[in-house]
């Protein structure tokens, strides 16, 4: 017979207790079985030990997030009072990037009384968002349709950079590194506007192109590393009388939103280089502050930059979030995450999925699970966890004796590898490359 058995605990009301109910349950009336050496009733211990865990991990886990929850406002707060060079932040597209760059923006240059942002301040933090973009918008000539160019709001740093430093040349080899050397943007008299032309074989051009949303951000982008190699140089003159302009003499932060939404691999990895190149240029004084959804960008920023701290932040249902810190290989696995993902896919592609490929899924679970935070890789399976586990391991335990083989997978075991793979890419953000604004 079974005794329920309660003992009392301070934490969370009934929920710890009747976890130290159900392990007192299974000790009492597993024991006296194993006493009698009953190998099936000690591998049953093990299995109900090992879920009665699994499970105070999970109550301990959302004990845990409840308390480390926070407003993005504290986040600002906690980002700010760091004297790290770089903080580079990771984050799944929608997790609130962009709103947390206006909370520091909000918490560095406030607004005045009256709500609007004073000329007379100095600048104190420059940031490239969703909102840089938006000072940036088609005319497509309606009625023309002809004559399609973007126009410029006016704003005194594209004036500063573009009009008064004579940086166009420079923004348009930035951009067409990054696209097509045949792909030219063409300014106006006073950089209002910008038209894009595109030479093609001997002769050919096409002139007033509508270019994509992607070369767009990327023309944007140009812009905006054009105007901070510029900081760079201007606050790397050590006095500061003898800079030729004071308006960036109390710049303190860059904060960076996801520069690499649609570049490919080779120009993402590129980007990320030539970005860090720059941190280290600048003056100790500049802080950066620097969001991503990729995971690529993240690694080659880690590996390349020095005084970094690394973050992980999460938003939860309730509106709250979490910022967390990530030490360790955890920050320096996603190049090989990538290439697991990949190695995955083709091998399902071509129908030649083969026992190692097992253990290469089961590499991928364990390393996404520990950048998360999820104390166990099997975490992260789908509901039937039990099963999926158990197939996983079947495949990837290590055999005893050297006779002993796996038998080569079936169609259905096969298939299993790809379900794992979309499961774990399409549920846990990780992977998506979708374009979501905050």
């Amino acid at each position: 017979m079974v005794r329920q058995v309660c003992i009392p605990t301070r934490e969370r009301g009934n929920e710890k207790r009747s976890f130290f109910s159900a392990q007192f349950c299974v000790f009492c009336y597993l024991v006296p079985t194993l006493l009698r050496g009953n190998a099936y009733a000690e591998s049953q211990v093990a299995y109900s030990i090992s879920s009665i865990s699994t499970g105070m991990h999970s109550h301990r886990g959302r004990w845990e997030r409840a308390h480390m929850s926070q407003t993005l406002k504290n986040i600002a707060k906690t980002l700010c009072d760091t004297d790290k060079k770089v903080q580079l932040i990771y984050a799944f597209n929608g997790t609130g990037k962009t709103r947390l760059s206006r909370e520091l923006k909000e918490l560095i240059a406030p607004k005045t009384d009256n709500g609007e942002a004073s000329e007379d301040r100095p600048l104190k933090v420059l940031y490239y968002n969703a909102f840089t973009e938006d000072l940036f918008y088609w005319d497509n000539d309606l009625e023309g349709d002809v004559e399609r160019k973007i126009k410029i709001q006016p704003n005194s740093y594209t004036h500063w950079v573009l009009h008064e430093q004579g940086q166009d040349q420079n923004t348009i080899t930035h951009f067409q590194r990054y696209t097509d050397d045949k792909l030219t943007p063409q300014f106006n008299e006073d950089f209002s506007e910008v038209t894009f032309s595109l030479e093609r074989g001997t002769d050919e051009h096409i002139s007033h192109l509508k270019i994509s949303k992607s070369e767009e951000s990327n023309f944007i982008w140009s812009i905006f590393y054009t105007l901070l190699e510029q900081v760079v140089a201007v606050l790397s003159v050590a006095e500061p009388s003898d800079r030729e302009t004071d308006q960036f003499d109390q710049l303190e932060y860059v904060f960076i939103d996801d520069p690499v939404s649609s570049l490919d691999e080779n120009h993402l990895i590129e980007l990320a280089v030539n970005l860090a190149a720059l941190i280290k240029e600048a003056p100790d004084g500049l802080k950066f502050i620097i969001t991503t959804h990729s995971p690529l960008f993240y690694n080659v920023l880690h590996n390349e930059v020095n005084r970094k701290t690394c973050y992980l932040l999460e938003r939860f249902e309730d509106g709250f979030f979490a910022l967390t810190e990530k030490q360790g290989d955890s920050n320096q696995s996603f190049s090989y995450h990538l290439y697991l993902k990949q190695t995955l896919e083709q091998a399902i592609a071509d129908n030649q999925v083969q026992k190692y490929h097992f253990t290469l899924l089961r590499n991928l679970y364990e390393k996404t699970a520990s950048f998360l935070g999820y104390p166990r890789w099997s975490a992260l399976l789908p509901d039937d966890k039990q099963t999926y586990l158990n197939r996983i391991i079947q495949f990837t335990s290590h055999s005893t004796l050297s006779s002993e083989a796996v038998a080569e997978p079936t169609p259905q075991e096969k298939q299993t590898v790809k379900f794992l793979l979309d499961h774990l890419r399409d549920n846990y953000g990780y992977w998506k490359q979708d374009e979501h604004n905050d």
